[in-house]
């Protein structure tokens, strides 16, 4: 793989991304031996929790008991999930070192998911990043559906680049691609990747990839960012987890199987290869049944 750098930054999201749409309710204590074991395998920013209605995502009814629980890391930043004004209040009265926020960039998916428009979506960001800056929180915004809408179809390249613009402007330190449906492939995000750095080009604002597997090209996708450029991708213990408003977008890519293909490449994750195998192993039990994720079932290789 012909590569720009030779590390990565990865972001876990099963504790939020991965349990916000599973029929298991996990107790508090669970997820915090989830948060627990992805520390321990090496995860440098974990996104722990969401501050939405409990009764649309009960998955996430106890985010401020899960941060209060969380130990306190000196290298390890938890994330929080914040979609309005509310859940931010919410948020800074924890101990996260971060915010993420979202913006749906069709219309049509931010009214189902967020009863709000696009642009009304964009105001929140810039009026919640001064604010969360202020309190001493590293914000990030992540632009979801920016390869497909499952309600609209294909999303031109240069809404997205504008959208990304504006939300660099607010002066967030961090903008997310995410490909919320599963629908990405290389040559696509290599396009994106190139038309939301050039649209934030000159602005604090670095980028992030978020892609799923819905369709197994998920793997390919998160490569192809990082073959773009980027250096911190999201991805999920186990692969599990997706969007609770988007039909049938299951699918996180899983956090083992990524770190085996980017250290196969030579690209250094500081993440425990080992580690990851039994947090997943350990997470199947919790939930009941098998996860997505294959390297630990077929093993690491050369073989120990």
């Amino acid at each position: 793989m012909d590569a720009p750098t030779e590390s990565v930054t990865i972001v876990e999201v099963a504790p939020r991304d991965g349990l916000q749409n599973d029929p298991a309710l996990l107790s508090t204590e669970a997820k915090l031996e989830l948060i627990e074991r992805c520390a321990a395998a090496g995860a440098k920013r974990i996104e722990v929790a969401s501050f939405v209605n409990p009764k649309r995502v009960p998955q996430m009814a106890d985010a401020e008991q899960v941060i209060a629980g969380l130990p306190q890391r000196a290298d390890t930043s938890y994330i929080g999930l914040v979609l309005n004004e509310r859940g931010f209040q919410r948020a800074e009265q924890t101990a996260l070192q971060e915010i993420n926020m979202v913006v749906m960039v069709t219309d049509e998916f931010s009214q189902r998911n967020q009863g709000m428009s696009t642009r009304e979506a964009i105001a929140a960001v810039a009026a919640i990043t001064p604010a969360a800056k202020a309190a001493g929180l590293h914000t990030s915004v992540t632009m979801s559906a920016s390869f497909g809408c499952p309600y609209t179809g294909e999303v031109p390249v240069g809404r997205v680049a504008d959208i990304a613009a504006e939300l660099a402007a607010t002066g967030v330190a961090e903008v997310a691609i995410a490909d919320t449906i599963g629908v990405a492939v290389p040559r696509d995000v290599h396009t994106r990747v190139a038309a939301v750095r050039a649209a934030v080009a000159g602005t604090p604002a670095t980028l992030r990839v978020h892609v799923h597997n819905t369709r197994n090209t998920g793997y390919a996708s998160a490569l192809a960012a990082y073959e773009a450029g980027v250096t911190v991708l999201d991805s999920s213990l186990g692969g599990i987890g997706g969007c609770p408003f988007a039909p049938n977008a299951t699918g996180n890519i899983a956090t083992e199987d990524l770190v085996f293909a980017l250290e196969r490449s030579g690209v250094h994750t500081g993440l425990d290869l080992d580690a990851l195998c039994r947090a997943s192993e350990w997470l199947a039990g919790v939930l009941g049944r098998p996860v997505p994720s294959l390297l630990p079932k077929a093993g690491g290789f050369p073989p120990a």
